[in-house]
């Protein structure tokens, strides 16, 4: 039983994460000064095709999902399929969103345009600080970054920047190519590239521990059960990685004895 109470809680914590986190994003294409890099693709896509924001999201995400398989030589199934059921509720999310938004007057003028920016950049940070917090699957396009991190073997947020920049450029590239200008790329994209990551290591400083006290509320030993494992695993990939490279040296040695 106290499993499931606390699942519930991170369940409940992912689900209001992924909700605001499409809100903040239905705020930046309202603005229209740009959508962040993360949407971009997607939004670039239903400009093109005519189909919902939701819909070219999913679409979207699915091409994430095969690149992950590209990039990564292996299909797990069971993953897939639950990065897809996330793809189909974020996709839900974005069009519900997009939907409530039309009870407020489309901003014509630019401050009003720059406020709904602003809000979308907090509204983002406090969707991702929420869906982060409690160790669920992420989205296919996170996943992919990840993807990217291993293969390359680059930090995390080095292929993040990477994963956002190609997304940036595949989305100016179709908004060009089917209705002749940037569309979905513009001074928001860069503006939501850099201040989310700031305010979501703001809100993450102070409202994480106090979120995740009220998920294990009670429970705090499920707790520390989550972060030993998370510590554990932690250690044992970096040995992993600290026997792979020494594993490299002596067979690189032996190499050159033999040449020798």
């Amino acid at each position: 039983m106290q499993h499931i109470n606390v699942t519930m809680k991170r369940l409940l914590l992912y689900v209001v994460g992924l909700f605001f986190l499409s809100l903040g994003v239905s705020f930046s294409i309202q603005a229209n000064l740009g959508v962040s890099p993360v949407s971009s693709l997607a939004y670039a896509f239903s400009l093109s095709a005519g189909f919902s924001v939701g819909m070219m999201t999913i679409a979207a995400n699915m091409l994430f999902i095969v690149l992950q398989v590209v990039l990564s030589k292996r299909l797990i199934v069971r993953e897939a399929i639950v990065q897809l059921i996330i793809a189909f509720l974020f996709g839900f999310f974005m069009d519900f969103t997009l939907y409530l938004l039309q009870v407020f007057p489309a901003p014509e003028t630019m401050a009003m345009r720059v406020l709904f920016l602003i809000i979308s950049l907090f509204v983002v940070a406090v969707g991702l600080l929420g869906y982060t917090s409690v160790k669920f699957p992420l989205m296919p396009y996170d996943e992919l970054t990840a993807v990217i991190a291993e293969k390359i073997k680059w930090p995390v947020g080095q292929a993040k920047i990477t994963s956002d920049l190609l997304n940036v450029v595949a989305a100016g590239l179709v908004c060009l190519i089917s209705i002749g200008s940037l569309g979905a790329i513009g001074i928001g994209t860069v503006i939501a590239a850099y201040f989310i990551g700031k305010i979501l290591g703001v809100l993450i400083r102070h409202f994480r521990e106090p979120l995740l006290k009220w998920v294990y509320r009670n429970h705090p030993e499920l707790q520390k059960d989550t972060i030993a494992i998370q510590a554990e695993n932690a250690v044992l990939k970096e040995e992993v990685t600290h026997q792979n490279a020494m594993q490299k040296k002596v067979s690189s040695s032996e190499d050159v004895q033999s040449l020798s």
